[in-house]
């Protein structure tokens, strides 16, 4: 592992990132160099600890495009992730290397060149046939996965990508740290883009001054770390940093640090209930309690642990109390 790059990776720095793909359960891989990030938010680890062969076959100084496959027609290839470096390609299924790979992207996907910025899936319910949008420059393929031709294409209102992924049936082109959501057929690119990836794709404490933190918050991949609503119909739900709040009677989101409304609890908390006006927060093994209000009052003598007043061990993964009842309902695991 010496080999490797030894810099410490921060993705919240403004990274841009070499590839991205979707694994078969879900989870977006964002590769840098060789190292990869699972998911929205968590530290970078050796893209060799999960896929061993790129290290074994190619020394793995970085990954220029990544897909996977979409493809129900071909057990054989669907849900496979594919990995291209140089004139190579590799198929993974399950984090194993398929047999006969790494082979030549040419006889794999004759007519895609070497060297590529980017690549991304497109089934045949959202591109007419299962597909594969290669990206090299200025240059766009659409690749037919069945009769494996090419049709170029322009996409002259995208930047060029440096890396693309299909989520949640959408598709989304980064270049540098921001991003574009696109057409997968037309290329067009609509509403206010480019966006910066910090702010949809990753759990990250600061955003640039040209961040809209409400629209942030509501519509960013990074899923919420709690959500309650207090007796008066007030919702409260939290993601890292920050938390919305949708007054009762009122559709208008508004967006705030938990650092300003909640500064004892500074970030992050792992669930959050109401019960007779007040807030119980849960973060790590700790209960903080706020009476509602303007500003929310932190109550004396709190924190205290988790045990001492739910008598479970920490950590809890989500907390609830039905309206009108007066039972903590807590999940663990």
């Amino acid at each position: 592992q010496e080999a490797h790059a030894s810099a410490v990776l921060d993705r919240c720095e403004g990274l841009e990132m070499d590839a991205v793909a979707v694994n078969e359960e879900g989870i977006p891989y964002f590769f840098k160099g060789d190292h990869l990030f699972k998911g929205f938010h968590g530290k970078a680890e050796l893209s060799n600890e999960s896929f061993a062969e790129l290290d074994d076959h190619h020394h793995l100084g970085h990954v220029d495009a990544a897909f996977r496959m979409h493809y129900e027609d071909s057990p054989s290839d669907h849900d496979h992730m594919f990995f291209f470096l140089d004139n190579k390609v590799f198929s993974f299924y399950q984090h194993k290397l398929e047999d006969g790979y790494p082979k030549d992207i040419s006889e794999v996907f004759p007519g895609i060149p070497d060297h590529l910025d980017a690549a991304v899936e497109c089934p045949k319910s959202e591109c007419d046939e299962d597909s594969v949008i290669f990206f090299k420059g200025n240059d766009i393929y659409h690749y037919n996965v069945k009769t494996k031709t090419v049709d170029d294409k322009t996409f002259k209102s995208m930047p060029n990508c440096t890396s693309a992924f299909r989520f949640m049936e959408h598709y989304y082109c980064f270049h540098g740290h921001m991003f574009s959501k696109f057409d997968p057929k037309t290329g067009e690119v609509h509403g206010k883009y480019p966006k910066e990836a910090r702010d949809y794709f990753m759990r990250c404490s600061k955003f640039s001054e040209e961040s809209d933190h409400v629209e942030r918050e509501r519509c960013s991949r990074v899923h919420l770390d709690a959500i309650t609503a207090d007796d008066a119909g007030n919702m409260y739900a939290f993601r890292g940093h920050h938390f919305l709040r949708k007054d009762e009677g009122n559709d208008t989101l508004k967006a705030d640090t938990i650092e300003n409304a909640f500064k004892e609890l500074h970030s992050e908390v792992d669930a959050v209930f109401s019960y007779e006006d007040h807030l119980y927060m849960i973060k790590d093994e700790h209960l903080f309690v706020y009476k509602v209000g303007e500003p929310h009052t932190h109550l004396d003598g709190y924190p205290k642990t988790v045990k001492e007043e739910l008598g479970i061990e920490g950590p809890i993964d989500a907390a609830f109390v039905c309206a009108d009842h007066h039972i903590a309902h807590i999940i663990k695991g």
